[in-house]
């Protein structure tokens, strides 16, 4: 059975791509086109990663949090508030991000 995560649908769509667990601005030179940034939460530092992500989760924040805001901003999938997203999702599994539905799943079994 996957794993599956749920928060706050913040930003709508759906889309598939690897895990990136990001835990603060010294780690942004790992960041990939296409990568799903995992974070505890974003600030204006952090708005570059939104140009090259393909979704954005965070731990904390909801529907007015910077990382909603911008998420909708350039149109990319968002589910926020989803607890425990750092210590459960491995770094470069492939995950179903669903921004309505506000669901995270792991799709490769990793």
């Amino acid at each position: 059975m996957p794993t599956i995560l749920t928060g706050v649908g913040a930003s709508t769509g759906v889309i598939q791509g690897p895990a990136r667990l990001i835990h603060g601005p010294d780690e942004f030179g790992r960041f990939q086109t296409g990568d799903v940034l995992i974070c505890r939460t974003t600030d204006p530092a952090w708005t570059p990663l939104f140009g090259m992500a393909s979704a954005v989760v965070t731990q904390t924040g909801g529907m007015l949090s910077h990382a909603a805001i911008v998420a909708r901003e350039y149109g990319i999938p968002a589910v926020l508030g989803v607890r425990d997203a750092l210590e459960t999702l491995i770094d470069g599994s492939q995950l179903a991000v669903d921004g309505a539905r506000g669901t995270v799943t792991v799709v490769d079994g990793s």
